[in-house]
């Protein structure tokens, strides 16, 4: 059975707490797992989470501030030290091509996998597609050059019961419809989609460091799970611009106009003691739909397809 759910192993800022660890979040897409902004103590972390370095098939890192970037270090030497049998493409803004450089090589190690360096450049766009999705970035704002990331699985088709009923198609003549696009009954031609209705494809969204952006409100549009700092309190609103963050309010308005289903809240600054504050400005702002404020080690499930 396919697994679609985002682990969550770090939700600080830029600076760790007791109980928060700096960023780290691993999406398990199917077969597949793509690790997005290992920052420090991001090892650590996959150990108490039950994540192996067999699980990363991708990184993808939106920036190189420490909080997002540090843990690269001990996640690329894991994955040699264990020798994870399949290739690792790593995703990374060009800008900083000498920070990975760095941090790759960061001490001596023996190399036993193949990992892919593919730096993105420009405003983004599509990464990779591959059977289970399509990844693409786009440019966010931040004061150094900062991209979020999306991935959307293919539209598919649902199969109609009682259309198919109607034609008399039954068994195996199903599957032979959905392979060939079309079946001879009874003199006549039905079509695939004469008896199915598209299926549309699930979404998810990973937004960190930036202000309100063009950028982030495209990558957040129709998403199913929408992952999105809120570093700052809505009364706070005037260092998140100054920094180049988001409030809660903000996270919340954008994910309600993109229509996201789900909304996870992450990256608070250390000066707030109590997470309620985020998911009550949130909720004051407008978003009405599933809502969660990430804490350290949780696993959130994408939403069932409607």
């Amino acid at each position: 059975m396919s697994v679609r759910e985002l682990v969550v192993l770090g939700t600080a800022s830029q600076v760790p707490t007791r109980h928060r660890n700096h960023n780290g979040y691993l999406l398990r897409w199917d077969g597949e797992g793509i690790l997005f902004d290992p920052g420090e103590g991001t090892q650590r972390q996959m150990v108490r989470a039950g994540v192996a370095a067999h699980d990363i098939n991708r990184i993808c890192v939106t920036h190189f501030h420490g909080d997002h970037s540090l843990g690269l270090a001990g996640v690329v030497q894991r994955i040699n030290l264990d020798r994870v049998p399949h290739p690792v493409t790593a995703h990374y803004p060009a800008s900083g091509q000498r920070f990975f450089e760095r941090l790759r090589y960061a001490t001596a190690y023996r190399e036993t996998v193949s990992l892919a360096e593919a730096p993105v450049a420009g405003e983004g766009g599509v990464l990779v597609r591959t059977a289970g999705y399509t990844l693409e970035a786009r440019r966010l704002s931040h004061p150094v050059e900062s991209y979020g990331y999306r991935l959307t699985e293919p539209d598919g088709r649902r199969m109609l019961p009682e259309r198919l009923a109607a034609h008399g198609i039954r068994g195996p003549e199903i599957g032979r419809l959905q392979r060939e696009g079309a079946l001879e009954r009874e003199g006549r031609t039905v079509t695939l989609e004469e008896v199915s209705e598209v299926r549309r494809g699930q979404r998810f969204a990973f937004v960190m460091d930036t202000r309100l952006c063009e950028g982030a409100h495209d990558l957040a549009q129709g998403c199913d799970l929408l992952v999105i700092e809120s570093t700052f309190l809505d009364e706070d609103e005037p260092l998140a611009v100054e920094y180049g963050h988001l409030t809660a309010g903000q996270a919340a308005r954008l994910a309600a106009e993109a229509g996201v289903r789900h909304l996870v809240l992450t990256h608070f600054s250390q000066r707030y003691g109590d997470p309620t504050d985020f998911e009550r400005q949130a909720r004051a702002a407008g978003f009405e739909a599933e809502l969660t404020v990430a804490q350290d080690l949780m696993s959130v499930a994408l939403p069932k397809r409607r």
